[in-house]
Order: structure tokens, then sequence, then C-alpha cells
């Protein structure tokens, strides 16, 4: 029996139902992520010496690197658990680890209180959620796509991204609504905390769901399926890993260029108030999020390298002077981050469908965990810090250009790639 004929065995009622509970889950574990990214400005103050304003955004957006470089070692263990005890295993306990990070960071003193010692603490956990969301990234990806049908695989696949998107639309509503109600000096003071106790309580809920998450049948069939033991193609593993980090570096440095950083540059640099910026960037979330669905089902249709080629392009073009357009008025930001969310949104709605049929069943989460974290800590974990840093040496120029750089990257990784568009994830 072929994986695909396996995948058939599932009803399309209980599929439904895990890919349910996994989004939420993945919803959860990433407004927990860019929570931190929504007030960074806030947590800077909160955790570091707030006498040098520039220095303190900085070392917030270094610990937000930090967190990142955490996640390919967290891919790779997570990965290798997943792909022996299998998937929904390891989607509670990454829930787990982010929910217990989410409920420190709302109670750790500060750094008025215990001094240095509040940064440390504060790194820690980081370092803890970076891990778990390595694995976490990886194993979602896999299961989406393996139980998702073949022929339907990049719509499907799309649901992660929805959940990236909506995990930080959730984070930026709820910081639109804090900034709103309260005032900044009771946000500085307090009031940024609120939106971590919340995640912490809302990933209780989510881990109750994901308990009745049935297994990925691609999974089982494989496990199932002992007679057929067949060689790895190390060589062949091997480069597909290289293309993945190189296909996934532009699309990681322009997804967190124009989802965390552009609203600290839009605070910081260009003299808008925090809850402008705040639901500036919602709304064009939002927009993108919706258009993910659209940008999977095109892919099942015409494949998935024309797609993710007419971004890498598309982000050549408008990267800088999208970037040039963000003044102090809410409405540049809400264009300039609409517009390029948008294109983000062409490869990240197939980011599940390409990752997963870059590598076979046997290792398929230990590859994309390697990869795809390899890639989104080093070029998009490090795309906020290093954006701060140019501005701050009114280098802006350069941060632009790196983006473009990795777009570029990422074209040619997706000539390099084969097309795979429908194929039985067991033949691959």
């Amino acid at each position: 029996m072929t994986a695909q004929a396996a995948a058939a065995t599932a009803p399309l009622r209980l599929k439904r139902r895990s890919v349910f509970a996994s989004t939420i889950g993945n919803v959860l574990e990433w407004y927990e992520w860019s929570a931190y990214a929504v007030f960074t400005p806030f947590i800077a103050a909160a955790m570091f010496n707030s006498d040098d304003k520039v220095s303190s955004v900085l070392a917030t957006l270094g610990v937000f690197a930090v967190g990142f470089l955490m996640r390919p070692l967290g891919g790779i263990v997570f990965g290798k658990i997943a792909d022996r005890r299998g998937r929904k295993f390891v989607l509670i306990v990454t829930m787990l680890i982010m929910a217990g990070g989410s409920f420190l960071i709302a109670i750790m003193p500060g750094y008025g209180q215990i001094g240095i010692f509040a940064s440390i603490m504060l790194l820690l956990v980081r370092v803890a959620q970076g891990f778990a969301h390595g694995g976490e990234s990886a194993t979602a990806n896999s299961y989406i796509a393996e139980i998702a049908p073949a022929h339907r695989r990049g719509f499907w696949g799309s649901i992660v991204f929805v959940a990236i998107f909506g995990g930080s639309v959730l984070a930026y509503t709820i910081g639109g609504i804090i900034t709103n109600v309260f005032s900044e000096a009771a946000v500085g003071d307090w009031a940024w905390r609120i939106p971590f106790a919340l995640g912490g309580l809302l990933a209780l809920v989510a881990l109750y769901m994901r308990r009745g998450m049935i297994e990925s049948d691609v999974f089982e069939a494989e496990e199932a399926d002992t007679a057929a033991v067949v060689p790895l193609d190390r060589r062949r593993v091997a480069r597909a890993i290289v293309l993945v980090v190189l296909m996934t570096s532009g699309i990681t440095a322009a997804h967190y260029t124009w989802s965390s950083y552009a609203s600290t540059l839009a605070i910081t640099e260009r003299g808008m108030d925090a809850q402008t910026a705040y639901w500036a960037t919602v709304g064009a979330q939002i927009i993108a999020l919706i258009s993910l669905p659209f940008w999977g089902a095109l892919s099942d249709k015409i494949g998935r390298r024309p797609v993710i080629i007419g971004f890498g392009l598309l982000m050549v073009v408008f990267q800088f002077p999208l970037m040039a357009m963000i003044t102090s008025a809410g409405w540049t930001l809400f264009v300039a981050s609409s517009v390029a969310l948008l294109i983000v949104a062409m490869s990240g709605a197939l980011l599940s469908a390409v990752l997963s049929e870059a590598f076979p069943t046997k290792v398929r989460t230990q590859g994309i965990g390697f990869a795809y974290s390899v890639s989104v800590a080093v070029f998009g974990g490090t795309a906020p810090y290093l954006n701060g840093l140019f501005n701050s040496l009114d280098l802006s120029w350069l941060s632009s250009g790196w983006v473009i750089l990795l777009c570029l990257g990422t074209v040619i990784a997706m000539v390099l790639l084969p097309e795979t568009k429908g194929k039985d994830l067991a033949e691959i």
C-alpha cells in the first residue's frame, strides 16, 4: 500500500479536526513568539539598561535572534523524535515548553529589581522557546503536508503560514488594544506582560485539543511497511538541505523584516506612535493572511516553482521603494506592509508543501527541522537586529540590499529544485 492509498483510509472529518487542532496550537505558538517582537520597545526598557535607548532596543532584538539560533538544534532534536515516535507527540511537547516560557516572561522581575539577572533570565527563556519553536515548525510542516490530499497539498499546506500570520495578527491586535486602553507609562511598567500571561492560558486549551489529533498516516504507513527497506540517499538529502536553506533565506528575511521590524522602525526611527503602528501592521497582515489559501491553491494548479520565483523577483523590485515609503503617517506603514506581505505570502503559503516534498518520509521532519531552522535562524532571526543596527548607523540601504540578495538566492534555489506538485510523498 502506498502512502497515498494509506492516506485515503483516514476519514476526512478526522483529518480536518486534526488540522484544526494543529493550527490552533500553531497560532498560539506564533502568537507567543510574535508578542516578543510586538513589545520590543517596552521589553527593552524593562529588562535592559534604559539609559541608552538604541542599545536597549538592539539588546532586546539580539535576544530575539538568540532564540532563533536555538531553532536548528530544536529542529534536529525534535525532528529526530518526530521521525521515530510520531508527529503528534512532538506537537504536544513543544506546546508545553512555549506555554511555560510565556508564563515566565509574564511574571519575571525586571532590570530595576534584579539588575543583569533579569536580562539573563529573559535570555534563557528565549533559548528554551527557540529550541521548542524549531521542533514545532518542522513537525507542523511535515504533519499538515502528510495528511493532506496530494492534489491539494499546496492549499492545505498554506494553513501552516495562516497560523504564522494569524499568531502575529493576534499579537499585534492585543498590542493595539493594550496601548489604547493603558497609558504609555502603564504599558512600560507592567501591561506589556499581559499578552504573555494570556498566551500561556490559551496554550492550555490548545494542548487539550491536540490530545485528540490523529497521527500522520504517511508516517504510520512508513512505520508499518517494514518489508520495504530502502537505503537512504544521503547525497540527495544533503543537496536538498542546501537548496532548502538557500530557498528559505529570502522568504524568512523578507517575512521578519516586514512582520516584525517594520513597526519597530516606524516607532523608533520614523516617529510613528505605537498604537498607530500596531493597527497598521494588523491590517496589512490580515490582508496577507486572506491571500494565503489562494497562493496555495494556485501552486496546486501551476506548480510551486513559478509562484515562489515570482515572490523573489517582486521583492527585488519593491523592497527599496516600500521601505522608503514609511513615515510617521500610519497609512504609509499600512500600504507598504500590505504590499510587501502579500508578496511574502506567495512563498509562505507554499513552504509546507515544498519543504515536505524535498525530503523522504524517513528523515522528513529531521531534514525540515535542520534546513528550515538554520535558514530562519541565520537569515530571519537576525533580520530585525541587522535592520536596527544598519538604521542606527544611517546605513538603512544595506538592510534592504541584504533582503534583495537573499531573495535572489531563493530564485536560484527554486530553479534548481524539481517540481513536485501532486506527487505521492512515499515516492519522494
